[in-house]
């Protein structure tokens, strides 16, 4: 296999991993207990659309098609985001989860640039370099402003008592004990 056809495949993973996010970002905005979480997740999908569409534009430069790669990575980074908004905690402690997710989404993405980048820039391809680049810089800032909305969270929830552990219902008491 050649390093183009290595750069492809890296490629078709990246294309899957931002589509993936597009259809994520929305639950975590909706989901998202801050106001400036909520915004930022809403500011961070339209950047994940454009650069959807650099993918494509990349993509278009080699010639090629952008379909025919699932980032099983990206699927599991975003399955931690669900389980995340599944949890039973309440205020900033809720979306400090949240953070976690994100940042685990961003740094993801970030290594998978970085190492398209370094394939296309061994190849010459410098075109396909500069729109790859783009996409970096702008996961690079969105790890920064998850970081600098995340301090004042982690920080009022590190002050949030931590709330009792009981059963959601009746019925689900009634399971553990019958089980025992």
């Amino acid at each position: 296999m050649a390093l183009k056809d290595v750069l492809l495949d890296e490629l078709r993973d990246m294309y899957s991993a931002e589509n993936q996010l597009v259809k994520a970002l929305p639950k975590l905005a909706k989901g998202a207990e801050s106001p400036k979480l909520k915004q930022l997740f809403s500011a961070h999908l339209e950047e994940t659309k454009g650069q959807v569409e650099r993918l494509k534009k990349v993509f278009a430069e080699l010639d090629e098609k952008p379909t025919g790669q699932h980032c099983n990575g990206m699927e599991g980074v975003i399955e931690e985001g669900k389980d995340a908004l599944e949890k039973d905690e309440e205020g900033a402690s809720f979306d400090a989860g949240l953070i976690g997710a994100a940042l685990r989404t961003e740094h993801y993405e970030i290594a998978g640039y970085e190492a398209c980048i370094s394939m296309a820039t061994s190849l010459g391809l410098t075109k396909v370099v500069k729109l790859l680049n783009a996409n970096l810089k702008e996961e690079l800032a969105a790890a920064k402003k998850i970081m600098s909305a995340g301090g004042p969270i982690l920080k009022q929830s590190a002050k949030e008592p931590e709330a009792p552990i009981k059963p959601k219902s009746g019925k689900e008491k009634y399971s553990a004990k019958k089980s025992k």
